[in-house]
């Protein structure tokens, strides 16, 4: 087979996994459509449950109610879905790695997605409640909190994307040493830069208050420390790797 035709067959199995992985997505997205406004309530409920007595969300667009919910239900579809799509990835690229990437590529996908559901977890059970608590309670007197759905929307999934990819730190840190890129004493020396960046970090994804920064920063840095002590254990593969 030549370049041309290898070429080809490459976009032709890409093709397929691709539209696999778009079908496993609508085939979930139908089955949880009955239930679209149940996952948006669900999604609101840490805001809802902070609402003063009385309080609700508003829909300020004519077609809101209706999509938003959908968005909701295709996001929750594409989560579900999400091992299957990284199962048609890994068998696209699997055949051009060689065996030792085989088996550092796999256990780094899962523990990847793994930590990401972590992440978009911690924001919805631990900083939401406080955030939402801490941001009803500082409003003036007189100030009705009712939040758009959509803006609502907008900012679950910005603050589940930032901690979700916080969450991959440990990750990053332990693909950074394995390759070489970084030495585990040198990952030592950057702490006091890393918990300045932490908050830099915090401050720029979360909203402007201290609590709700901290709560970004700290895991940030936590997860940071977590990665140097598992990098320590790899290390050694990374010397065996390098004289051989």
């Amino acid at each position: 087979m030549n370049t041309g035709e290898s070429f080809i067959a490459h976009l032709v199995e890409l093709r397929s996994r691709l539209l696999n992985s778009v079908v496993a997505v609508l085939l979930v997205f139908i089955c949880l459509f009955p239930w679209a406004s149940d996952l948006y309530t669900l999604l609101a409920h840490p805001l809802l449950a902070r609402l003063p007595k009385g309080g609700q969300m508003i829909a300020t667009d004519v077609t809101t109610p209706f999509f938003v919910p959908l968005k909701v239900a295709l996001m929750t579809a594409f989560l579900i879905a999400l091992p299957y799509i990284l199962y048609q990835i890994w068998r696209f690229v699997a055949p051009g790695l060689y065996a030792h990437e085989k088996r550092l590529v796999w256990p780094l996908i899962i523990a990847s997605t793994i930590l990401f559901f972590c992440g978009m977890a911690f924001a919805y059970f631990v900083v939401f409640p406080v955030v939402f608590g801490f941001i009803t309670a500082s409003a003036p007197q007189g100030v009705a909190v009712m939040t758009d759905i959509d803006k609502y929307l907008s900012f679950v999934l910005t603050m589940f994307m930032a901690f979700g990819m916080t969450f991959q730190v440990p990750v990053a840190v332990v693909l950074l040493v394995r390759m070489g890129f970084v030495t585990v004493a040198k990952l030592r020396e950057m702490r006091p830069y890393m918990v300045v960046g932490a908050f830099v970090v915090g401050a720029i994804f979360t909203p402007p208050d201290v609590v709700s920064q901290s709560m970004l920063a700290m895991p940030l840095w936590l997860l940071y420390e977590a990665g140097i002590v598992v990098a320590s254990w790899v290390k050694p593969t990374e010397k065996t790797a390098d004289a051989g």
